[in-house]
């Protein structure tokens, strides 16, 4: 209903402006001067309505506006027609209606000025006194704007083409900061006019004309002669006391801004004592934030433009003026939240990050700070505030893509503690990302130290919480994120890379049952990859008390993998061991070889019960014993025969057949002629095919008929004794392939069997053998099978 009221009330003053304006026009064009303002002065007295919303008086002001130019040119014509600018001036002054009056005296007096007939001082002088004779906020500020647009290319501004000396320009600043004072007085008591009810909907339709004041501000940046000089002792000191003193949010948010955005960068720099000093006397619900971060961004802008200007900001100290005043508002603000500070702070560090790039010392100077304000909140329970702290944290990572940069930085770790356990996870997978994406090296053992520091939220329980609730595809790319992280360590000085698997090491054990089998084997490859690099060297080049040595990292190792045999993992400790006993066995460590063999050996005793693990587990202790070269005659036999006795014991007789073939190779080594025993090789050949003969009865026992089990280990069998045949064991005779062949064809006579594949391919092999020149064919002509007959 009100809506309709008012666009009902803005039509009729529309038209009552249209009619008078007809008729103005009409005199205009008769040259009658005393009906021109006759008309014009009805016209304007539609301005003094009081019924329409701000956003309606604005549409009648603009028609209003249109009209009032035709008067002006009109003005101008009659003075050129020898009438008296100064006669109409008085003239003017008749209307009956003080607005109407003082709209054509503003009118009037642009063309007085243009005139050159008298000073422009006290024409300006003259109209901003008297329009403080209306005092209505809407109508007073529409009139003053007016005035302020009719008078702004009469000033002695930048561009204009009356250019005055210096009192008239000091004058025009005068009148234009006279003008600003009095449209912001009108237009903050604007929000006093009606009912509280309707505040906030007046605060909304001030907000619309926040324009008409911010444009006085545009003029003075404008005007000819305001120097650094006028602009620190004169301009800003009453800009801000009115700002100050006006109490009133939407103001003094609105009019910073202005401030900020309409004067020069270099004015901004050399007052930025003053202005920050405004800040804090500022209402307390003024967003302070949007206000000085728009200052930081305009002059880091500056900063990044202009090289010359960086010293500037050295010699005007910035950095500190920003930081005392950041602490000084957020001390007078004592209901401001944390997110609220943590974000004046983050646009301090943009700020920092920006123009003093080189001074970590200022960066961490801001953490500190940071640090200071959040002790007096403790752990942050706001998600805007834990958004904003990992953005803080971010922001030097950002920057200088470098980890170890940021490890200088005191107090960077002492913000991430104020995060909860999840948001210190996720600013800690942000670090970790950073070195892998940014391929960081990080080469000693305090970096390293410093680091695993920064990454505790993802090496171990936070605060003594576990992680059981956690999604566990999430839990197994955070503990890849820190194995990948192991794996970027490196440093070309042993002595330093083994002080970095120390220290790795003593951050990695403290992760719990959960995280180690995740954690602790990039770190026992990593150990495996020095010990490589040290091999072939002195027994310990680097003095006595030196830790990189291959047997002190290798005892570390093994307490290291034990570690897993305390927490379930049995399957990937006794991997480890074996891995280790390579390492040694390259390093020609017998006893440490052993040991490691000895810890493997009782992991499979007493920890590996699963058959299928065991299996596994027996055929990684074969393929590893059977390349160790270091063992006397002794410790071999011990580990040998363990192995074996290992093998019979399997659950499964099938698999018992393929663990005792398997333990063949453990007596015969090409390398080494010491490590050939073909007797002891055809002895676990012929244990096996024992063991499998068994099978073939068990089987025919539960069946009644032959099994393809069975045939495919005999055709295994074969294979087995055709590579020993190959590598020149003696005690391998034709007349032993042959019978095991024999018993083949009669077995896949009994049935078909799935084996025939397996047994065409080992057919045709040992015919092509035999076939070739040389004395391969030899050995295989040895074999004397119905099948080639």
């Amino acid at each position: 209903m009100i809506a309709d009221d008012d666009e009902k009330w803005l039509a009729d003053d529309i038209a009552a402006v249209k009619q008078n304006a007809f008729y103005m026009q009409r005199a205009i064009d008769s040259n009658n001067l005393k009906d021109a303002l006759k008309f014009s002065a009805q016209m304007l007295s539609e301005l003094r309505t009081s019924k329409l919303s701000p956003h309606k008086y604005y549409e009648l002001y603009m028609r209003v506006f249109n009209e009032l130019g035709t008067l002006e040119i009109f003005f101008k014509e009659e003075t050129g027609r020898g009438c008296s600018i100064a006669e109409l001036y008085e003239l003017v002054q008749h209307a009956g209606n003080i607005l109407p009056r003082l709209y054509l005296l503003c009118t009037i007096g642009s063309v007085y000025i243009k005139s050159k007939d008298v000073t422009t001082t006290d024409i300006l002088k003259d109209l901003v006194e008297m329009c403080r004779a209306v005092q209505h906020p809407l109508r007073g500020l529409f009139l003053r704007s007016y005035l302020a647009q009719v008078t702004r290319d009469k000033l002695p501004s930048i561009g204009s083409e009356l250019a005055g000396d210096g009192d008239a320009q000091m004058n025009a600043l005068e009148f234009v900061l006279q003008n600003f004072t009095e449209m912001n007085k009108l237009w903050v008591r604007m929000q006093h006019q009606g009912s509280s009810r309707e505040k906030e909907k007046r605060e909304k339709e001030r907000n619309e004309l926040r324009d008409l004041v911010g444009k006085n501000l545009h003029v003075l940046s404008q005007l000819e002669g305001v120097d650094l000089g006028i602009y620190r002792d004169t301009v800003l000191p009453r800009i801000l006391e009115q700002v100050v003193n006006c109490k009133d949010e939407l103001a003094q948010c609105y009019l910073m801004d202005c401030i900020i955005q309409v004067f020069p960068d270099d004015f901004h720099l050399q007052t930025l004592d003053v202005l920050l000093g405004a800040c804090p006397q500022l209402q307390p619900s003024v967003d302070i934030k949007t206000v000085l971060s728009g200052l930081m961004e305009r002059l880091s802008n500056y900063a990044a433009s202009s090289v010359e200007a960086l010293p500037n900001f050295l010699q005007v100290e910035a950095f500190s003026k920003f930081n005392y005043a950041i602490g000084k508002v957020v001390e007078a603000q004592v209901d401001l939240p944390a997110a609220g500070s943590v974000t004046l702070y983050l646009f301090l560090l943009n700020f920092t990050l920006h123009v003093y790039s080189d001074r970590l010392d200022y960066v961490d100077q801001v953490l500190g700070s940071c640090v200071t304000q959040l002790a007096a909140t403790g752990k942050l329970c706001d998600d805007k505030a834990a958004k904003q702290i990992v953005a803080f944290l971010s922001a030097p990572l950002e920057k200088y893509n470098n980890v170890v940069t940021i490890l200088k930085l005191t107090n960077y770790p002492r913000v991430m503690e104020y995060l909860d356990h999840e948001t210190n996870k996720a600013m800690t997978i942000i670090i970790v990302q950073s070195v892998l994406k940014n391929n960081t090296h990080i080469a000693t053992a305090d970096e390293v130290d410093a680091l695993f520091e920064l990454a505790k939220g993802l090496i171990k329980d936070f605060d003594g919480t576990i992680d059981n609730e956690i999604d566990e595809e999430d839990f197994q790319e955070e503990q890849n994120f820190v194995a990948r992280l192991v794996h970027k360590l490196y440093s070309d000085d042993p002595e330093e890379m083994s002080k970095i698997i120390f220290t790795v090491r003593k951050h990695i054990l403290t992760g719990g049952p959960k995280r180690l089998p995740l954690t602790i084997p990039p770190l026992v490859f990593s150990a495996l990859k020095l010990i490589r690099r040290l091999r072939g060297g002195d027994e310990n080049p680097f003095g006595d008390d030196a830790s990189a040595t291959p047997k002190r990292i290798l005892q570390l190792l093994s307490e290291t993998v034990e570690a897993l045999s305390d927490v379930s993992a049995p399957d990937l400790a006794l991997r480890l061991y074996l891995q280790c006993a390579q390492a040694a066995n390259d390093c020609e460590l017998e006893t440490v070889t052993y040991e490691f063999f000895t810890k493997a050996y009782l992991l499979y005793e007493e920890e590996i019960s699963d058959s299928k693990a065991q299996v596994t587990a027996l055929r990684l202790i074969i393929g590893t014993l059977q390349r160790m070269r270091i063992f006397n005659v002794e410790n071999r036999d011990i580990l040998t025969h363990k192995a074996t006795g290992y093998s019979a014991r399997l659950l499964r007789k099938p698999d018992q057949c393929r663990a005792v073939y398997e333990c063949a190779h453990l007596f015969w080594t090409d390398e080494c002629e010491k490590l050939k025993d073909g007797e002891r090789v055809v002895l676990c050949l012929k244990r096996a095919q024992r063991i499998a003969d068994t099978v073939q009865k068990m089987t025919n026992a539960s069946r009644g008929t032959s099994s393809t089990g069975s045939v495919a280990l005999y055709v295994e069998l074969l294979n087995k004794y055709l590579y020993f045949l190959e590598k020149g064991n003696t005690e391998v005779t034709g007349d032993t392939i042959k019978s095991l062949a024999e018993l083949i064809r009669s077995e896949t006579k009994k049935v078909e069997s799935g084996a025939e594949s397996f047994i065409n391919s080992t057919l045709r092999y040992i015919e092509f053998q035999r076939q070739q020149d040389g004395g391969m064919s030899e050995k295989y002509e040895k074999i004397k099978m119905e099948w080639f007959e």
